[in-house]
């Protein structure tokens, strides 16, 4: 596995791959059936969880919807508490202006806390090629980072690994990114943890640059807000002189207020506890308090495209709580390599093409990767309607149509490799609108069906090579309905 995404197959073709390993297949099934039992208990202790919920949801769409507002308050506030503010309208706008600050500072080191966001423009790999070194102080991060191997997870990046694996990527690597891993270190947890520990010291004692992403903004103030476990972010957040936050404009939320719903929501949906064992909040700098120098850095990078899709807009409430991967079954089965993105499982399926488009065979391929089943809709602590969008999603790939792309309106052509479906759709449609021939058909499926193969030939054998056919029934429902229940006057009638 390489250190980047760039390059990664079609869904189909990486999930293939997954799920014939047996050890990742093991691995996945213990971590979210263990994450997901956990939630279910936390979220049940709360009797008006259903409208913390919707409250949430309710904060974001209002957010969203007056994004522009917010988001110039924000800058304001943290301009006025000492902070500076930059605005990246892209990935490689975001990794020159954070690569420009490191710079300026004259260091070659930075520290950074577990973001998703610097994942997403590729900026460890940025940092690298303008020789700057960053250092992953997530316990998983750092794992993932060691291993030269990418996040499965949003939450447990390192959810494929078990602790034998662990345990042999510390030995192996440790020494070359800084303090060596102890001599007979076994794969005990608390002897794993142990060892990171102590080869994270050392870099939280000397580094001079802090990288960070932020869960959420809050624009009254200009607060930036980091929950954790582990408490590597507060050290990040506080021991160096300069601190760059990079974060999705997404994440803006107005007022402390609000905030107090999403600090209920995202502990029991993601860790499964009542609060985060580590709370950080920051406004901008204060003398003798903390990092000296503070930098912003808002990330659109497609979310201002996705905000004008009124219905795919609803992922820009995602709080990164993970919770819809720990109950999806395609997740558990193929993990999250397989969807070539920082965003895995569900909400990757949706948000991904979203902000890449879904021009590339990968991103076309995503919002396939469900089988509809809508157990991440029910656990959502936002209420994301995720089998909706991707189901939007899979119209746009198959029909093509209008989008923004880059702050244009544009008309995507449909994506090759979907005409039999096109033709399916098509004709399905017309046969819905004529009710006589869906009868005809109906009844000509049900005389002929020993004659029907349990596999689709052509294009069908896509679908049908991992299923069979149902069995099409003697009798239609239509014809059973009139025969046990029409009447003479009306036919289908329910009276």
């Amino acid at each position: 596995m390489s250190g980047t995404y760039l390059g990664m197959p079609a869904f189909p073709r990486a999930a293939a791959a997954a799920t014939r390993d047996s050890r990742l297949r093991a691995n996945l099934r213990h971590a979210t059936h263990t994450i997901r039992d956990k939630r279910a208990k936390a979220v049940a202790e709360l009797d008006d969880w259903d409208r913390l919920r919707a409250a949430g949801a309710a904060v974001k769409d209002r957010t969203l919807r007056h994004l522009d507002h917010y988001l110039e308050q924000l800058e304001t506030a943290v301009t006025d508490a000492g902070g500076q503010v930059h605005w990246a309208a892209d990935a490689d706008e975001a990794n020159r202006i954070v690569t420009r600050l490191v710079r300026e500072t004259g260091e070659t080191e930075v520290v950074k806390v577990k973001s998703m966001a610097t994942q997403e423009i590729g900026l460890n790999e940025a940092l690298a090629e303008a020789g700057i070194r960053a250092y992953e102080t997530d316990l998983a991060e750092l794992i993932v980072q060691l291993g030269r191997d990418l996040p499965s997870h949003i939450l447990v990046p390192a959810i494929h690994r078990n602790r034998s694996e662990i345990r042999d990527i510390f030995r192996r690597e440790m020494a070359s990114w800084g303090r060596a891993a102890p001599e007979g270190l076994s794969d005990s947890p608390a002897e794993l943890a142990e060892a990171a520990r102590l080869h994270l010291r050392e870099k939280f004692l000397t580094a001079k640059v802090g990288i960070s992403g932020a869960n959420f903004m809050v624009a009254e103030s200009g607060t930036l807000v980091v929950v954790e476990s582990e408490g590597n972010g507060r050290m990040c957040l506080t021991l160096p002189e300069t601190l760059i936050s990079v974060v999705g404009i997404e994440k803006t939320v107005p007022t402390w207020q609000d905030l107090e719903v999403f600090l209920q929501l995202l502990p029991r949906s993601s860790t499964a506890e009542r609060m985060n064992p580590y709370t950080s909040t920051w406004t901008g700098t204060t003398d003798g308090d903390g990092p000296r120098t503070f930098h912003l850095v808002l990330l659109d990078n497609g979310r201002t495209d996705t905000l004008a899709d009124t219905v795919g807009r609803q992922a820009l409430r995602c709080i990164r709580c993970s919770a819809c991967l720990n109950v999806c079954p395609v997740y558990e089965r193929a993990g999250g390599h397989a969807y070539g993105s920082p965003y895995p499982g569900p909400i990757g399926a949706i948000l991904t093409p979203q902000l890449r488009g879904t021009e590339g065979t990968l991103e076309a391929s995503l919002p396939y990767a469900s089988s509809l089943c809508g157990a991440c809709y029910e656990v959502c602590p936002v209420a994301i309607d995720i089998p909706e969008v991707l189901v939007h999603l899979r119209e746009r790939v198959v029909e093509g149509g209008p989008v923004v792309r880059n702050g244009v309106r544009t008309v995507l052509r449909p994506a090759r490799g979907h005409a039999a479906e096109r033709a399916a759709m098509r004709a399905a449609g017309w046969a819905f609108d004529h009710p006589d021939a869906l009868r005809r058909g109906m009844r000509l499926a049900a005389r002929t069906r020993r004659l029907h193969p349990r596999r689709l030939p052509g294009p069908g054998r896509a679908w049908s090579d991992t299923r069979e056919l149902p069995a099409v029934p003697a009798e239609s429902f239509r014809d059973w309905w009139q025969r046990t229940r029409g009447t003479s006057g009306r036919e289908g009638s329910a009276e």
